[in-house]
């Protein structure tokens, strides 16, 4: 539908506090960040029950929030973001490897992680929380400029002139990514202003509006090929036949889509009458209340974001949106755009039309941030604190009598998760990386198998692979190893917290690379003694054996033992070589190390999936710096 003016006497320039302040008065906006209250309106002349706000609504259920990762499956998102190396070009897929189909899983969004969301919001500063309201705006978030882009009809040929052909939308994706824009989900847009956390640099929020059938044949196919996420705003009266239209979208092909975390579906009304503003009361709760309700069943999952028709809204138009549950709305203008911060409110958040996408490119930004930690060193001899990337990569030995350790220091570290198993050597050959070590424990039940004993996030793949749900209990409280950009942490694996990516995230924001190790060998700078390795199988034996920590100075470590050794043993030369932490990764005929292309182990090990890689400081640029080289691709 073409952009019309808002309805006079409730433009959004009448100052940004205006809905709000009717909407409290009339007893909405009782929700403070996320605290269920009571919310009661006037709808045909009368008052309405008082109702809780569903936690699902407030929880950001289906992203981790205002990280850069637009899902809980996937964080192709940040390494698109940050890493020129994977910046497709016009008709090519973003570089690098993605998990095989048979190794893949749905998401996993437990109960536990839900809540996890929620109350990882209410734990925000008092600062940030001191005056916010719902649906008010957080004042942090005006400050920034997140343009909201509405897309209509895409085709292959324009007929009015807010068509886009498929061609013209793929040159709005490259423009895009070549401005080092950050595409975000209106989960994460509505987390940024209702708390002002700022958001990734440079976001911009996609929408598709009307349910054409272009959206799934044209517009949903170049989202999955430069992985964007997005809204699109269904009408359902559309693909049940009750409005004709120059083409819809199928129940099935909606449904494939919603199934993707890419994708959020609102819901746009039943039939998309011309103006909201002017239906009689019980025709609009129908209109807001029973599309929510349909969109619901059919896609079995909750709709928690509005569109208005054309942009038209009033008071009585945004309470209704508010009773039937509705989080947020979006709407629109013929003139005079904003950005959404600009937006009168939670229930009125703008949008610009496709037409002026080229001016906002170099406008949008994500508000302020606080300080990033920094890769300066930590001073030598520290036991906790800080983390130094920044030094070369380097070999050396630690001899202690008839023990010897091969050890390699410096540089980013990073996961590769393999499609199969191979020799270290192999897996790292094709990469950035110039030194690995064998990493998690993986399933031995076939030969090609790359299924890792637990859950595994790794740059190589972009994927988070949830672990087996019933083998995942058994590693409780074995080290979970998490990787960000600028630190590396080694926390107890909890199965009921960490087998998502939201699970991830509560634990290390920005995490990059994950998975469970055997055992902690030092923890804090202490030697684990014999008891702390529980049920382990064959921790006293004497084996080659493979480990990955951070030293003293902050920096990450990788090695093997050239000699046979047992746990504990390991663990006490581990801390006198210098680490503050260390994990047992596979060992025994898994035990591998490599260095500049060479294995430096002396005899063959057995394959492997999944290997910690080092690479070079020079070399390691953005949050994923692991770069596959495109003939890689086929064999890893």
């Amino acid at each position: 539908m073409p952009r019309k003016e808002l309805s006079s006497g409730f433009n959004s320039v009448q100052g940004p506090k205006k809905l709000s302040r009717l909407l409290i008065a009339a007893g909405f906006g009782g929700l403070l960040l996320g605290a269920a209250a009571p919310l009661v309106g006037v709808v045909q002349g009368s008052l309405v029950k008082p109702q809780g706000v569903s936690s699902a609504l407030v929880g950001f259920t289906h992203s981790p929030g205002v990280e850069a990762f637009p899902s809980p499956v996937s964080n192709a998102r940040a390494c698109l973001a940050s890493n020129p190396a994977f910046n497709p070009t016009p008709g090519q897929a973003p570089r690098g490897p993605e998990v095989s189909a048979a190794n893949s899983s749905p998401p996993l969004i437990s109960p536990k992680a839900e809540l996890g969301a929620v109350q990882a919001l209410l734990k925000l500063s008092a600062s940030q929380l001191e005056g916010v309201m719902w649906p008010q705006i957080h004042e942090q978030a005006r400050l920034a400029r997140v343009p909201i882009v509405m897309y209509h009809d895409i085709l292959p040929e324009q007929l009015v002139s807010f068509d886009v052909t498929p061609a013209q939308l793929e040159a709005h994706f490259q423009s895009i990514v070549e401005r080092g824009l950050t595409p975000i989900s209106l989960d994460q847009l509505v987390a940024h202003l209702r708390t002002g956390q700022p958001l990734p640099e440079k976001p911009i929020l996609l929408t598709f509006d009307d349910g054409y059938a272009g959206h799934f044949e044209h517009a949903y196919p170049l989202l999955k090929r430069y992985q964007m996420p997005a809204v699109f705003s269904i009408f359902p009266g559309k693909l049940d036949g009750q409005v004709a239209g120059r083409s819809t979208l199928t129940w099935e092909q909606l449904k494939e889509m919603a199934a993707d975390p890419l994708v959020t579906i609102a819901s746009h009304s039943v039939t998309h009458p011309p103006n909201l503003t002017e239906v009689p009361d019980e025709q609009l709760w129908q209109e807001v209340a029973d599309s929510k309700a349909r969109l619901e069943a059919e896609l079995g999952k909750p709709i928690k974001y509005f569109t208005y028709p054309a942009g038209y809204y009033d008071e009585r138009v945004a309470a209704a949106v508010s009773r039937a549950g509705y989080l947020a709305a979006l709407t629109m203008r013929q003139e005079n755009e904003q950005f959404a911060g600009a937006s009168e409110s939670l229930l009125a958040i703008e949008r610009f039309g496709q037409s002026n996408l080229e001016g906002l490119l170099d406008l949008a930004w994500g508000g302020e941030r606080a300080a990033e930690p920094t890769l300066s060193a930590a001073p030598s001899g520290v036991s906790a604190g800080g983390f130094d990337f920044s030094k070369p990569v380097e070999a050396s030995e630690a001899n202690f009598g008839e023990d010897s350790l091969a050890l390699i220091t410096g540089g980013r570290p990073v996961t590769i998760h393999a499609d199969s198993r191979y020799q270290v050597p192999e897996i790292v050959a094709k990469t950035n990386a110039i030194a690995a070590v064998d990493g998690g424990f993986f399933s031995l039940e076939f030969l090609d198998s790359n299924v890792m004993i637990g859950p595994v996030l790794s740059q190589s793949s972009r994927r988070f692979i949830p672990g087996n749900g019933s083998e995942n209990p058994r590693l409780n409280g074995r080290p979970l190893v998490l990787i960000t950009p600028n630190s590396v942490q080694f926390v107890p694996f909890d199965a009921a917290r960490h087998n998502t990516l939201n699970g991830l995230y509560q634990a290390a924001p920005g995490v990059t690379d994950a998975f469970v190790a055997a055992a902690w060998l030092v923890k804090d700078g202490v030697p684990q003694p014999a008891g702390s390795f529980g049920t382990l199988f064959d921790f006293d034996a004497y084996r080659h054996r493979a480990f990955w920590g951070i030293n003293t100075a902050g920096q990450p470590v990788i090695g093997v033992s050239h000699t046979r050794i047992d746990s504990v043993a390991l663990g006490r030369l581990l801390a006198d070589s210098g680490l503050r932490n260390a994990v047992m990764l596979d060992s025994g005929a898994s035990t591998s190390l490599a260095f500049n292309g060479e294995s430096l182990v002396e005899y063959v090990p057995r394959p492997v999936p999944h290997v910690v890689a080092l690479i070079p400081p020079e070399q390691a640029n953005g949050a994923c710096p692991l770069v596959m080289q495109t003939d890689a691709n086929a064999a890893l």
